[in-house]
């Protein structure tokens, strides 16, 4: 099954890359058009992203994988890259796109980028001893997870005796509802059985008759349940020894072929060098010179490339740092996998002909290198012997000096410029450090698919009259997939693919700002370090100690890359003016430094700077945006994704969906209100003795409205605050100037009709 879904994907995938080439040599200059052909691609590579993933993760061949596993990078790669060319071509970040899923005959739904399992997968166990080592720490200095070091807040010994005695009469009715309750139960039990003429049995006897004779399926999980669990870890258990035995292989058989066809492949490259020699004396009159090792050897003499094809193909790989690898993918699948016949290999085991193949060009480049250094050795001689040509010394004494002269000169300002300050220490004990200073902390485990959202239907029709929509929940999190968790949990991607150093959520309160954080953690098995203003105000003080503090913190998530550094409202530290209550805490340490941290950051490390803000506008725009690469407007739900919210969060918490309730009722009323409003009014519904009563008495909208009355909304004069803050960033004011003054949307007819007419014919 998955073995002829892997053949459609990549007959799909063939068919895609085959449309894009010839594309890219076309010249168009409608910038509408060109979007609807990016959109185009950029579609069809997540459908086909979505098979990948799903094969990589079902299929056992160990060498069928590790094609799969390339294609899959490279298709991942290209979608940040098309996502990439369609922000810089439609100056937004939220693209919609209605009317090519219409012609593509798609849902919106598959619009959705999956999370790969193999980045929790390949490093389960990684992850899994970190945070034991995390909790163990957190245990020894009486720190739990959820709780770090926190700012004791002092107060009056008044206040404290008057807010100890409120606390305990507190406690003290509590204790007193719950033994009413339990007195009242009991006498109830008592008068039901009595009405019954049942004997009252005994609470503990009850209670030990329970324990001896469970009800049958007690706790017990569904049988396809278990039967799917029991498959899923059989094949994981398969793959890995698949792989195990992959890899033995690789040795093994590398040392036969080195021992079996070793001196053949000598003496066979030393027969062919000396015929060159031979040939170029006849054709020249001299031997030639023997190419040095940074040019490939005597690789090079036998080399059937062109000049023409070498300018080909650099100019592809100019164009995209995927495509290549992608296409060299298809290539391999197109002669090696597409027409085998596997009917004799029903384990799906290694292909040892293909092993020999592979270790069979390693084990000629080897020799290749001894080969070469006789050759020369023997081309000198023959120089020596017949033309009586006696080679110049190299001068090598200036060179040479000039050389090192060079590096020393580079290696001694590198070095002042990288200068361990921790060189002394360990990483681990850096990082306990770290923790128990709160500045690494746990995060809560929290999947993207939590964070519950719709498409937004009217996105495309809203632009049509040139009005902004705002984003839906789903586009957020489709930007947090493209923008965090893919290149986080993918080396081979974050490399090559358009780096993103930082991220900025701004939002009213309760949207899930924090919760997004957090999730980028989860899906990638990310540290999380927490570098907020209230967070490290009064650590690490002094200009060499916010130094050290921000190096042990960066060095600690090199080593342990992935991480995240998430700054918590962080428009503090970019404040226009200081609060008087806030200046003690010098919530700006950071201002300056972050500039100059994100200058560091390289393609090979895999570090995200995470800012999250409830009031942008109290910042200075110009540093807050210089400071943050990309900018996420999270908003309050609409209509659909509040549907949508009501509906999962009730059932989630206990609450059985009836017609008495009325969901889209809900959804109309809750206008305004965040997800965390939402959250918090049901769970203040759904309390025990309500979910027992549900049989009896439906719930019902009324139910959820006196809750929903005591909280405040975000208005529409907040969410336009928002909007025109956008309007002001970097990407904001070029997608206003944009619409405004270049005049696009007299363009936009125009090429929408001419990309519907190129959609109809790939169809």
């Amino acid at each position: 099954m998955y073995n002829k879904m892997w053949h459609q994907t990549q007959e799909a995938l063939n068919s895609l890359l085959d449309k894009e080439s010839q594309k890219l040599v076309e010249q168009e200059k409608n910038p509408v058009y060109i979007f609807q052909m990016l959109a185009t691609f950029y579609i069809k590579y997540v459908q086909i992203f979505r098979n990948l993933e799903n094969v990589y993760d079902q299929i056992v061949h160990p060498q069928k994988r590790l094609l799969i596993r390339k294609i899959l990078d490279g298709t991942m790669g290209r979608i940040l890259e098309l996502k990439n060319d369609m922000v810089e071509l439609e100056l937004s970040e939220f693209h919609y796109f209605d009317d090519i899923l219409q012609d593509l005959k798609l849902a919106p739904q598959q619009l959705d980028i999956p999370i790969p399992k193999y980045f929790l997968k390949e490093k389960i166990e990684v992850i899994r001893e970190r945070k034991k080592i995390l909790a163990q720490i957190l245990a020894d200095s009486g720190l739990d997870a959820t709780s770090m070091k926190l700012a004791i807040k002092s107060m009056p010994f008044e206040e404290a005796i008057k807010l100890i005695q409120v606390a305990e009469r507190a406690r003290q009715g509590r204790l007193r509802a719950l033994f009413m309750k339990q007195i009242y139960l009991q006498e109830y039990r008592a008068k039901q059985a009595r009405l019954l003429g049942e004997k009252v049995a005994d609470a503990g006897a009850a209670a030990l008759r329970i324990q001896k004779n469970p009800p049958p399926l007690f706790d017990q999980v569904s049988a396809a349940i278990m039967q799917a669990e029991k498959v899923n870890l059989l094949r994981s258990a398969v793959q890995l020894r698949h792989e195990e035995g992959y890899r033995e292989a690789l040795v093994t058989i590398k040392n036969h072929l080195q021992q079996t066809e070793g001196p053949d492949i000598k003496e066979s490259l030393r027969d062919q060098i000396r015929q060159w020699f031979i040939e170029c004396r006849n054709l020249t009159g001299s031997f030639p010179e023997y190419p040095n090792v940074e040019d490939g050897g005597s690789a090079m003499i036998f080399s059937n490339k062109t000049p023409e094809q070498e300018e080909e193909e650099e100019w592809k790989m100019s164009r995209s740092a995927f495509l290549p690898s992608m296409k060299e993918g298809s290539d391999v699948y197109k002669d090696t996998w597409m027409n085998k016949d596997e009917s004799q290999n029903f384990p799906q085991d290694y292909d040892e002909e293909l092993i020999k193949k592979e270790k069979r060009k390693e084990v000629e480049a080897e020799i290749r290198v001894q080969v070469d250094e006789l050759m020369r050795q023997e081309l000198k001689n023959l120089k020596l012997a017949v033309n009586k040509e006696i080679e110049l010394p190299v001068r090598a004494g200036k060179k040479g000096k000039k050389k090192n002269k060079g590096k020393k000169g580079k290696r001694g300002k590198r070095g002042k410029k990288d200068k361990d300050l921790t060189a002394d220490r360990t990483i681990e004990s850096l990082f306990k450090e770290l923790v128990e200073e709160g500045l690494l902390i746990q995060a809560r485990k929290v999947n993207l698919s939590d964070y519950i959202g719709e498409y937004s239907y009217l996105g495309t029709t809203l632009r049509h009259v040139s009005i902004e929509p705002m984003p839906s929940l789903l586009d957020v999190r489709q930007l947090i997939t493209l923008y965090g968790i893919l290149p986080l949990g993918s080396a081979a991607v974050h490399e090559k693919a358009p780096l993103v150093k930082s991220l900025l959520l701004a939002g009213p309160s309760g949207v899930g700002k924090k919760m997004l954080v957090h999730t980028i953690c989860t899906e990638t098995g990310a540290n999380l370090f927490n570098l907020s203003a209230a967070n490290i105000a009064g650590k690490y003080p002094g200009k060499n100690g916010l130094q050290m503090m921000l190096h042990m913190v960066f060095k600690v998530a090199r080593q342990l890359q992935p991480s995240v550094v998430w700054i918590e409202d962080t428009e503090k530290t970019f404040y226009k003016k200081v609060p008087n209550n806030e200046k003690m805490n010098d919530p700006k340490r950071l201002k300056k430094q972050l500039p100059k941290i994100l200058k560091l950051l390289k393609p090979d490390d895999r570090i995200l700077i995470v800012g999250t803000t409830q009031r942008p506008f109290d910042a200075e725009l110009q540093s807050f945006c210089r400071a943050y690469q990309k900018i996420i407007l999270v908003p309050r739900p609409d209509y659909a994704s509040r549907y949508v919210l009501w509906k999962q969060i009730i059932q989630r918490n206990g609450g059985v969906l009836t017609k008495a309730l009325n969901i889209s009722c809900l959804a109309k009323v809750t206008d305004g209100f965040t997800q965390g409003n939402i959250v918090r009014v049901v769970k203040g519904v759904l309390t025990d003795r309500r979910i027992r009563q549900q049989i009896q008495k439906p719930l019902t909208p009324a139910e959820f409205i006196p809750l929903i009355a005591g909280m405040n909304p975000v208005y529409k004069e907040e969410e336009e605050c928002f909007k025109n803050w956008y309007a002001k960033t970097p990407l904001g004011r070029k997608r206003v100037l944009a619409l405004t003054v270049g005049g696009r949307e007299k363009e936009t007819e125009k090429g929408k009709k001419k990309g519907k007419k190129e959609r109809k014919k790939n169809v």
